[in-house]
């Protein structure tokens, strides 16, 4: 068929820290939906003087060499200014294991991830990121820390994948000719911290019904040939190419791309609240298959007239 059937993924997270804290949880999708598509991970800890371990669930399988330290190209200030959205001041590698930037008033530590040894557990429907830290507390001079990676998002791969044409050969020769426009639509949901939709051997991790999440915040990259739904978007705006394209994905076209974000802040009296997010996108276009088979009926047509105006000739000359 050449209109597309609606794909969905659902992405559940969660998020929490081993100690008296509170954090936020940001996501940044670049969405490549012709190629590989990948998510940026940050997690602000407020307290994390004393925290020592941080956990993540990562709803899909991941390895050591999937995790990249974003944090390192902080080195330029032009990347640091398009990550935090403010001028801002870096002091690149401070000591072995953080950097620091101060913005707004305020200074806050960058963990590099990859100075640790983040430990990866599979489990039954994803994988538990765990970073331990209380080793380098000595480094860490501010009550406020980062933690920002970037994964491969594979589900986000995997319902943008190929789809497959069913059917009979006619019945598809049939949506060719009546069906031209090309729709493909596409859910997805990012859910923070919510316990239907996370694997047992979370739920049942005492530090997990700790976490106080303070905010979530969702941004997604993608090229304005695809529309979403954002009646709820906090803002909205065209990716400034030249601050980013040294710091997008590998095959991340910077070309008109617009970029949507949502956040949720929960109250003090409810940090231990969850988070939801969905997102309706789609995109319409006409069906390549479907214009080379108009061409061809066109050149049949044309053909065929062509035969039939020579054939009545050829008659009327017999008479």
């Amino acid at each position: 068929m050449s209109a597309k059937g609606k794909k969905f993924t659902d992405d559940c997270w969660a998020v929490w820290i081993d100690g008296d804290d509170t954090s936020t949880i940001y996501f940044h999708d670049w969405m490549n939906p012709k190629g590989k598509s990948y998510i940026d991970v940050s997690i602000k800890i407020v307290g994390i003087k004393k925290t020592n371990i941080l956990y993540l669930y990562v709803p899909f399988p991941i390895s050591q060499g999937d995790i990249e330290d974003i944090s390192l190209q902080f080195k330029n200030e032009e990347i640091a200014r398009a990550t935090f959205s403010t001028g801002c001041l870096v002091d690149f590698m401070k000591n072995e294991y953080t950097s620091e930037i101060a913005y707004n008033g305020k200074t806050i530590d960058i963990i590099h991830i990859s100075k640790l040894v983040p430990i990866i557990k599979e489990l039954s429907s994803g994988t538990l990121l765990t970073v331990e830290y209380g080793d380098i507390q000595p480094f860490i001079d501010n009550e406020e820390g980062y933690f920002s990676f970037r994964l491969p998002h594979k589900t986000l791969d995997k319902v943008f994948g190929t789809y497959k044409t069913v059917g009979s050969f006619w019945s598809r020769a049939r949506d060719l000719i009546t069906t031209p426009i090309l729709s493909e639509k596409y859910g997805y949901s990012i859910r923070v911290n919510e316990s239907r939709n996370l694997p047992p051997e979370i739920n049942k991790k005492g530090a997990f019904y700790r976490q106080k999440l303070k905010k979530s915040v969702v941004t997604i990259s993608l090229n304005e040939n695809y529309e979403i739904n954002d009646a709820n978007c906090f803002q909205i705006r065209r990716l400034e190419k030249d601050l980013y394209q040294d710091f997008v994905p590998k095959d991340f076209v910077c070309d008109d791309v617009i970029t949507y974000q949502w956040k949720e802040v929960r109250k003090e009296e409810s940090l231990r609240g969850k988070f939801n997010f969905y997102l309706n996108i789609k995109r319409e276009a006409v069906s390549l298959a479907s214009m080379v088979v108009y061409m061809i009926l066109l050149l049949l047509v044309g053909a065929a007239g062509e035969f039939t105006t020579e054939f009545i000739r050829w008659l009327l000359s017999l008479i």
